[in-house]
């Protein structure tokens, strides 16, 4: 089949059009969520050359990553997981997101996914399942940007859990999630 043969297609272009409204949908719904979301803390919230980011809460049903400072709301991000993202990570390959507490444990700007920060998956619990079950608990546990060359995707990745376990938002957003989180900050990960 040829690109010009799939242009004569009027079922193809319908298909088409649900996926685009589908997508023009649930962007504008989680835009709409996210900015009031924001407003409704704008007041309280310091300024970001006043932040102090001391914690990170990751809301796994929600597809939310929030960062806070001395106790409030900062910002919120809305992020993509691993591809099973339901349930806590056991082992490699798995594809899941790890559930529990744990902390950034370094910042990487050559990363193969535009920047990362390394998140402290195992923990000690982590490794003691693992173990338990004689299999490896996996690790390389980030939340990071797009894969190099692929910015252009933008808030599209959103439509999937596409990662094998890590924490993805769009280059832009990791950019000042790199700038504002520094290594020993506690992550959050809850279901």
């Amino acid at each position: 089949m040829t690109y010009s043969s799939l242009f004569r297609k009027p079922w193809l272009w319908g298909i088409c059009f649900v996926f685009v409204g589908t997508f023009v949908f649930y962007q504008l719904q989680t835009n709409a969520f996210s900015h009031s979301e924001s407003q409704d803390m704008s007041s309280a919230a310091p300024s970001q050359a006043q932040a102090n980011i001391d914690e990170i809460i990751v809301e796994k049903t929600r597809h939310v990553m929030s960062l806070y400072s001395r106790g409030q709301l900062f910002k919120t991000y809305n992020v993509a997981f691993g591809a099973n993202p339901v349930g806590h990570k056991v082992q490699e390959g798995d594809e899941r997101t790890p559930e529990g507490t744990y902390t950034i444990t370094s910042h990487n700007s050559k990363s193969a996914f535009y920047k990362s920060l390394r998140v402290s998956y195992p923990n000690a619990q982590d490794k003691a399942n693992a173990k338990e079950l004689g299999v490896d608990p996996g690790g390389d546990i980030m939340i990071h940007g797009l894969p190099n060359g692929y910015g252009w995707l933008g808030s599209w990745h959103l439509f999937m859990d596409w990662t094998d376990g890590c924490i993805a938002v769009t280059n832009q957003e990791i950019d000042e999630i790199y700038n504002l989180v520094r290594d020993g900050i506690k992550i959050t990960i809850v279901p």
